[in-house]
């Protein structure tokens, strides 16, 4: 089944929601700011999108500058700040089968439909 990592505060979120109800297909929508992924489950979909944890990040979030900016980190220390803090994590994302995609435009997601 697809999977949707979303903020509903996030445009581009809803706008990723709004391709995947007009794809017709059943969709999961998972709301990872009140159900954060593991930290397994984070590595799945970091390897899953084919990236480096740091491209994951959402770098204008306040705690990202006041905290980790200009700090020498590891994948496994990015990761954790992600968990920790989950709206570091970029959105939306889109998962299908072994494909995922983060929906940045949300065009994209139509590559993995």
């Amino acid at each position: 089944m697809i999977k949707i990592f979303h903020n509903n505060r996030c445009r581009k979120s809803r706008e990723g929601i709004e391709i995947l109800e007009q794809s017709g297909k059943d969709f999961e929508v998972v709301k990872y700011l009140e159900n954060t992924p593991s930290k397994q489950e984070l590595t799945s979909i970091i390897d899953l999108l084919g990236i480096a944890p740091i491209d994951l990040i959402r770098k204008n979030e306040p705690i990202w500058k006041s905290d980790f900016k200009g700090k020498t980190l590891s994948n496994d220390a990015i990761i954790e700040a992600m968990i920790k803090h989950p709206k570091l994590i970029e959105r939306p994302i889109v998962i299908n089968g072994k494909q995922a995609v983060i929906g940045r435009p949300p065009s994209q997601i139509l590559d993995i439909l």
